[in-house]
């Protein structure tokens, strides 16, 4: 994989964090869907890649992406956590309630699957795809 390979990959990595910020704030300043605990800690988690992937984009720094893994890692994890509780009957059933919005509810349930949790999951598991890529080939070259 070639420079201009990894800065491509690198730049579709930062451009799904962007649309993934950009549609949890409309979900919640314009459709006024109120986040509940995980949404937020998942928002902590997928904020940072914005400022994160850009720069490295702009700098082609390949460097960044075991750091991208990781946090991509948690974030997969906590999205793949609320999905499941919401979809997964057992788990919503045992699941604590996690403040003033419950963590099982559904704002928008398109296609009987499609979740604001499955959104984020979806694009946590992109940003971790894309960086193991870069990752993986930059431990080859060097």
């Amino acid at each position: 994989m070639n420079n201009k390979q990894k800065e491509n990959i690198l730049f579709i990595a930062w451009a799904v964090s962007v649309i993934a910020m950009f549609g949890s704030l409309y979900f919640s300043e314009i459709k006024n869907f109120e986040p509940c605990t995980l949404c937020w800690y998942q928002r902590i988690v997928m904020y940072p890649f914005t400022i994160l992937l850009g720069i490295a984009t702009i700098k082609k720094d390949f460097h960044i992406t075991l750091y991208t893994m990781i946090l991509s890692g948690i974030g997969t994890l906590l999205s793949a956590y609320h999905y499941s509780i919401q979809k997964i009957p057992f788990l919503a059933d045992s699941a604590n309630a996690c403040g003033r919005i419950p963590c099982t509810g559904q704002y928008i349930n398109w296609g009987g699957f499609i979740t604001i949790p499955f959104l984020a999951l979806t694009a946590f598991i992109i940003i971790f795809i894309c960086s193991f890529m870069i990752w993986k080939n930059s431990k080859e070259v060097n």
